[in-house]
């Protein structure tokens, strides 16, 4: 009823439910374009829905009181999400977004990482989406050695000799990781810390990643560092 006050015209609703069970038939015989879906839906969840439903191409706006579990999957997933109480702009551009979608096929695959990624309760196996020029990449969190900021820009720097740059800055990627054991040691560097090979002595010191390149740890950061590399 709330969504139905805020929707203009161009939208046409076909129905709402308030079970899993007949969400799922309705899903199957009407196929929408458009599901708006609740993370908690009576005793079950949204997550519980879409692993059952038969078609994953169909496109979801998760709606949620904030929940940082969920929402934190949402981002790493890339997945559109709305929190309630719903703001009317917020709900148009998210309609837009998904008007404008690239293809099914991209919307499937966020899908079935946001239900691996609920599943993975190992964070070195989590995948996370990175928007790049040619579409988005699912890079596993314990694959990324480093980050590196450049102003708007970051440098994701992986195992193997990868890198790629990435539209966002580094505190969008801090806010990500940060509880994946991720830790900015330096204005322009957020570090693996299962990944960090040595921590050497001086004002602020040093550190040498994995791949062997070596950061500057800043000063007002060290005591911080050093707390977290003990608890590993």
């Amino acid at each position: 009823g709330m969504l139905k006050a805020l929707f203009s015209d161009g939208v046409n609703i076909i129905t709402s439910c308030k079970t899993i069970e007949t969400a799922i038939a309705e899903i199957n015989k009407n196929r929408p374009e458009l599901i708006f879906l609740d993370v908690q839906i009576g005793n079950k969840t949204g997550f519980d829905l879409l692993s059952q439903i038969e078609a994953k191409d169909l496109n979801v706006i998760f709606v949620t009181a904030y929940e940082k579990y969920a929402v934190q999957a949402f981002k790493f997933s890339a997945v559109d999400y709305l929190l309630k109480p719903i703001d009317a702009d917020e709900l148009k551009n998210a309609v837009e977004r998904m008007q404008k979608r690239l293809s099914k096929i991209e919307t499937a695959q966020k899908i079935d990482n946001l239900l691996d990624n609920m599943k993975a309760m190992n964070a070195a196996s989590k995948r996370i989406g990175i928007h790049t020029v040619s579409g988005i990449s699912y890079i596993a969190v314990g694959d990324i050695i480093r980050c590196e900021s450049d102003i708007n820009y970051t440098t994701i720097y992986l195992t193997g000799n990868k890198k790629m740059v990435v539209a966002k800055t580094l505190k969008e990627f801090e806010d990500l990781l940060a509880e994946y054991n991720f830790f900015r040691v330096h204005n322009s560097h957020l570090v693996n810390l299962s990944l960090v090979k040595n921590y050497y002595k001086g004002k602020g010191g040093y550190i040498t990643m994995e791949d062997g390149s070596n950061i500057d740890v800043s000063t007002r950061r060290k005591d911080d560092l050093l707390k977290k590399l003990s608890g590993i």
